[in-house]
């Protein structure tokens, strides 16, 4: 089977989560909109995922809109919002996900001014965010990068908007089960959670708002979710949610711990590999990220050397991994393109090992100790 090292790609669906979704799928049954019993049954289940979600990240219940994925509440954040608002200047930072990026580009088609926060060499927002030009109606910054890890200075960035008058949403969905997510301490308007990334069924998320946020729904429909997301609820995927959210918030410090202990040991490792460079390294980052470059080779090289040896891990993000460019994370940084290109991360999680660590960095250093031996004979 391999050795699975690309956690925050996606995360196995956990067992105790499948369990309680299975009666959801095979014999209980109803619409959460009916009044009768059947519905009535559905809805006090979607009620109680609610509260769990709230749980999670101490929000109340009904600040929770759930969602089929993290980059649907992205959408509808932006968007959303956009829709409430006089057109004006959206700012984002330079690190964000495609799923927050691509819809900031939309909403410049339309007339939108895009502006981009810069970071610095650390993978950091830079303080630019205190001259943030006064048209500016809506900020979202990422609370954890997902490639490099590195956790931004959401509750700063979020009170300079409240005292601007401006909306901030930030999306958590790297943080979330890694790390404390706190949405009422950070004091953003919008923030966005994504379930296949701690442990939950993929097809579900949310946007949890802090109700004063005008929204306009991306679906209109039925009124479901507060009349923010229309259509018929995804039953099965929401109680996963809730379930995976519990489990998160009573796991949390053991699931930071066992992680950071094999993150922090694999970079130990990695420090007797002259050629192997960790980014971030100095900043405080996930507990189970970390991305590196190795010279004189291509982060594609390596994925796949690895990948033929049963080590799954990342070139970058996911949804990018088919692209041969350098990651944009690194580049904002002021990496090089031929160093960024070299990059791949490792994310690690529940089910790995100490052998997997070691069984790792001996594939790795086997692999580049190959390749500079044909060079040298070359």
């Amino acid at each position: 089977m391999g050795i699975y090292l690309d956690y925050n790609a996606t995360t196995p669906l956990d067992p105790r989560v499948l369990e309680v979704m299975l009666p959801y799928l095979q014999t209980i049954h109803g619409n959460a909109s009916s009044v009768h019993h059947f519905g009535r049954r559905v809805r006090t289940a979607i009620d109680h995922a609610r509260e769990q979600v709230a749980n999670l990240v101490n929000a109340h219940p009904s600040n929770i809109i759930f969602t089929s994925s993290g980059t649907e509440a992205n959408n509808l954040a932006l968007k959303g919002t956009a829709c409430h608002a006089e057109v004006g200047r959206l700012m984002i930072s330079r690190i964000e996900h495609a799923s927050l990026y691509t819809p900031a580009l939309s909403l410049e088609r339309q007339g939108w001014i895009v502006d981009y926060l810069p970071v610095d060499n650390t993978g950091r927002v830079k303080q630019d965010y205190l001259t943030i030009p006064p048209d500016t109606r809506l900020v979202s910054v990422m609370t954890a990068n997902n490639e490099t890890g590195v956790i931004q200075p959401i509750a700063d960035i979020a009170e300079y908007c409240r005292t601007h008058n401006i909306v901030f949403h930030t999306d958590a969905s790297q943080a979330i089960g890694k790390i404390p997510v706190d949405f009422t301490a950070t004091g953003a308007n919008l923030m966005t959670l994504s379930g296949h990334k701690f442990y939950a069924p993929l097809g579900s998320g949310a946007l949890i708002t802090d109700k004063t946020t005008l929204l306009e729904p991306l679906l209109h429909g039925g009124g479901q979710e507060k009349g923010l997301r229309g259509g018929t609820e995804n039953v099965a995927a929401i109680v996963g949610l809730g379930k995976a959210a519990e489990l998160a918030t009573d796991e949390l410090e053991k699931r930071q711990r066992h992680t950071r202990q094999l993150r922090d040991t694999l970079e130990t490792l990695l420090h007797t590999l002259s050629s192997v460079n960790i980014f971030a390294e100095s900043v405080e980052r996930l507990p189970n990220t970390l991305m590196i470059s190795v010279a004189g080779f291509t982060g594609e090289t390596i994925l796949m050397g690895l990948d033929r040896l049963g080590f799954a891990v990342s070139s970058g993000s996911a949804c990018h991994s088919e692209k041969t460019e350098p990651s944009h994370v690194l580049m904002a940084m002021g990496i090089d393109a031929t160093t960024a290109k070299s990059a791949i991360r490792i994310s690690l999680g529940n089910q790995n090992t100490p052998e997997d660590i070691q069984q790792f960095y001996q594939a790795l250093k086997q692999q580049i100790e190959q390749t500079q031996l044909l060079m040298a004979l070359g």
